[in-house]
């Protein structure tokens, strides 16, 4: 079983993914909606709720453990690659290394919480790799409210995503990494308001490629994983709106099981 968390509900992008490029897989889904979100929590706090999320999902049988967060993802990755026994795999090195790929004047947007662009992970990581690249990051601290309150498509959040992007847009990047799994929900409106010509970076795509690549290599791992197609989602906290964006995302009705960490 591969296991998966997020602050919320943004994770479902990457499971949206695992459940179309990985077909098959038995996946455990934990959203920490009662604690979202993320990004302005200390990196403290943020380590202890990963660790908590990390130990829910072993305990239910994952024997993969991913980050589907961005903000856990930058200051986590360490604790929980030491701490447990199990491949970890985290969002952001993958959308580095797509970026990378993509960009074609080294000109690199990275948009994220607070937390995440505070911690100069995506900048470290992308200059690691492509020293001479420009990195450009932009904090939009509104996106994951709006998204989890289903605004997707409200003209409101529309002006938000111009406003939050228009710095990026001045600097003439041509390359965007969308640095929060919740921001694939917005991201036609982010190309929209970015501009056609820049090539926006998704991590739950980015990650579902890493996962899958791993398992071709390791074939017994790969084999241990149960293939049922079954597909559990534990949230703590259960609202009106979490089930229906989730079943707009995923395209069919899952049952939500309330756990309390």
């Amino acid at each position: 079983m591969i296991g998966i968390f997020d602050s919320g509900i943004g994770g479902l992008t990457v499971v949206r993914e695992f459940m179309q490029h990985l077909p098959g897989y038995d996946i455990i889904y934990f959203g920490d909606t009662a604690r979202t979100p993320y990004g302005s929590k200390s990196p403290e706090t943020v380590v202890e709720y990963a660790r908590q999320n990390t130990e829910f999902l072993l305990e239910h049988g994952a024997k993969i453990i991913v980050m589907a967060c961005n903000t856990a993802s930058s200051v986590a990755t360490d604790t929980l690659v030491q701490s447990y026994d199990v491949p970890v795999f985290e969002v952001v090195t993958p959308a580095v290394e797509l970026a990378v790929q993509a960009t074609r004047y080294g000109r690199i947007g990275v948009i994220g919480t607070r937390a995440t662009i505070n911690s100069g992970v995506y900048e470290k990581k992308i200059l690691q790799i492509a020293p001479k690249a420009r990195v450009y990051s932009r904090a939009c601290p509104l996106f994951v409210p709006l998204v989890e309150e289903g605004w997707i498509r409200k003209p409101e959040t529309a002006m938000i995503v111009k406003k939050y992007l228009f710095p990026l847009k001045v600097r003439r990047i041509d390359t965007l990494i969308l640095g929060c799994t919740h921001y694939p929900l917005l991201k036609e409106t982010i190309q929209r308001k970015i501009g056609k010509q820049v090539r926006v970076i998704d991590s739950s795509v980015a990650i579902t490629r890493k996962v899958r690549e791993f398992l071709d290599r390791h074939s017994e791992l790969d084999r241990s994983l149960s293939q049922n197609r079954v597909q559990r989602f534990f949230v703590s906290d259960v609202t009106p709106q979490f089930e229906k964006t989730a079943m707009e995302l995923l395209k069919t009705r899952i049952r939500l099981e309330l756990i309390r960490q």
